[in-house]
């Protein structure tokens, strides 16, 4: 073709043919050059406006970008303040006999629950979705979808979600259920396993839930097994009493917050089991004693003032228990007294419990396991240690070694008139005593001695500074006196004859010797204090009981 071309260009001479050839061919490259590649058409092509939504919702792209970035944001609003659900199934929960067998469910706002809407990214997208060029744009184009349908840029703030997570936590998990001995039924009840949220793998799952638009999560749960199962426990008799005590309690509509107490915390107890060696803790069974786990304000002994507080009445469980165990022959592996002595119970039965810094911890040191049993009725707390017969008797002894004087704080007061005075809080003086426990089983006996120390409790006068007033009088603090005997024995077991208590376990017989703090007005004829009780008569014969 070219030697054609050139043949019929020889007449105007060989320089022109050449000048036409190098023509043609750079016009052929310009061509080429100026004509697009079919791809670069394509991207400069612009797309159809298409239907858009955002978590399902529609997102018209018509107005401006800023009115389109608006309503962007107000779906991404209303997206993170609906409602999403927290479920622990059912299956991961406390099962059995008793149990709830139906899934726990917590529920809070997707805000709530951390998830946050990326600005950023939103106004980029929505940047993208108004230009007819956009690669996204043309991406949807090209799979010939109707609706471009878009996820919330959204992911889960750590800190707001783990401090939500945690109160769910707190929420959701159960606690295994050890195996007890039911008194009812006279056998063992099952064993419960309980539920431990895994934190992180649940927020995991809420960050894909956020991203997927979902509203129902299913919590990441740890199955925990009870320590005691029902297997463990074996055979259980509970043929008599080893040892039992009792306590009284007041039962009037003023204290019902501080019995209902009492009753809860004995519920935990009824019906343990502690194995032949065990060691067990108050704490660790009773649990913790606040308002979520159902106790009421109640007083209590803070150092050494009677308070208000969550749970007042758990150490009259404790204290009922340890006198118990005591008779029982348990071993006192860890007891601390209060810091002054209660009126309920016996100077030196009681048993303080904080939880989860102070514990009571007994041991079992027989070759059988015992049974916990725990009623309060009536006025009565009673406790009892439960097992095949009892072949024991026990004594109990306490000696006031010492007393210790109370210091007498005085506060001016000018709601009081000048020279009276009103007792805002009775002290008590310090003890220092010597407990002693004999155990006898035929021709044996062991004797154990312990010795406690109550420091004394402060008395505080508030003393008037005001304009006299006939009509005034006093409102002193309305408990009395302190008073314990010097010796007291107490003996309990098959052995003992008359006394209390005539049942299973045996009897129990009291001697006392009330000496210098047995009788009402001691403190007073004793010089620990210059002032005469007005509550009381002085009565050298008028015995006191602790």
């Amino acid at each position: 073709m070219i030697r054609r071309l050139l043949a019929s260009l020889v007449p105007r001479g060989r320089k022109a043919a050449l000048q036409m050839l190098l023509l043609g061919m750079v016009g052929g490259v310009a061509g080429y050059l100026l004509i697009p590649p079919r791809s670069e058409r394509a991207l400069s092509r612009e797309t159809p406006t298409p239907v858009v939504t955002l978590d399902g919702k529609n997102l018209p792209l018509d107005g401006t970008e800023e009115e389109t970035l608006e309503q962007a944001r107000s779906l991404a609003r209303a997206y993170v303040g609906e409602r999403l659900k927290l479920t622990v199934p059912a299956a991961g929960r406390a099962t059995g006999e008793g149990a709830e067998n139906v899934p726990a469910v917590f529920e809070r706002t997707r805000e709530e629950f951390g998830a946050a809407i990326d600005g950023e990214r939103l106004a980029s997208l929505v940047k993208q979705l108004r230009d007819p060029r956009s690669a996204l744009r043309r991406a949807h184009f090209r799979s010939g979808e109707k609706t471009l349908a878009l996820p919330l840029p959204v992911a889960a703030a750590m800190g707001r979600a783990m401090a939500t997570l945690l109160t769910a936590k707190d929420e959701l998990d159960r606690p295994p259920v050890d195996a007890k001995y039911s008194l009812q039924a006279h056998s063992i009840a099952d064993d419960q396993p309980g539920a431990r949220m895994d934190v992180y793998a649940t927020l995991a799952r809420l960050d894909a839930a956020f991203a997927k638009g979902e509203r129902d999560v299913e919590a990441v749960v740890e199955t925990v097994p009870a320590k005691r199962t029902k297997q463990a426990l074996g055979a259980v008799v509970v043929d008599d009493v080893l040892g039992y005590f009792e306590t009284k309690y007041a039962n009037d509509w003023a204290h019902q917050a501080r019995a209902y107490n009492l009753r809860l915390a004995a519920s935990k107890l009824d019906g343990h089991v502690i194995m032949p060696g065990e060691v067990f803790d108050f704490n660790e069974v009773v649990g913790p004693r606040s308002e979520a786990y159902g106790y009421k304000v109640a007083s209590v002994i803070a150092q050494g003032e009677v308070v208000d507080g969550i749970g007042g009445g758990t150490c009259q469980v404790s204290g009922t228990l340890h006198g118990a165990a005591l008779f029982a022959g348990l071993d006192i592996v860890e007891r601390r007294p209060h810091t002054r002595p209660s009126f309920y119970i016996k100077m030196g039965m009681d048993a303080t419990v904080v939880y989860p810094t102070i514990t009571m911890k007994l041991r079992n040191p027989y070759s059988f396991p015992v049974v916990l049993h725990e009623t309060i009725e009536g006025g009565v707390a009673r406790a009892e240690i439960l097992g095949p017969k009892r072949n024991r008797d026990v004594t109990y002894v306490r000696k006031i070694d010492d007393v210790v004087a109370f210091q007498e704080k005085e506060i001016p007061d000018p709601s009081i008139p000048k020279e009276e005075r009103q007792l805002q809080q009775r002290g008590i003086p310090g003890f220092k005593i010597t407990r002693y426990r004999v155990v006898r089983e035929g021709p044996f006996a062991v004797r154990e001695r312990m010795p406690d120390y109550y420091p004394p409790t402060t008395q505080i006068w508030r003393v008037g500074t005001g304009p006299k007033d006939p009509k005034w009088k006093p409102k002193d603090d309305g408990h009395p006196e302190y008073v314990a005997d010097q010796f007291l024995t107490i003996s309990q077991g098959p052995s003992i004859r008359g006394g209390s208590n005539t049942g299973k376990g045996g009897g129990t017989v009291e001697s006392r010797i009330g000496g210098k703090y047995g009788s009402y007005g001691w403190t007073f004829r004793e010089g620990l204090t210059k002032y005469r009780d007005r509550a009381e008569k002085p009565s050298e014969d008028k015995p006191g009981t602790d």
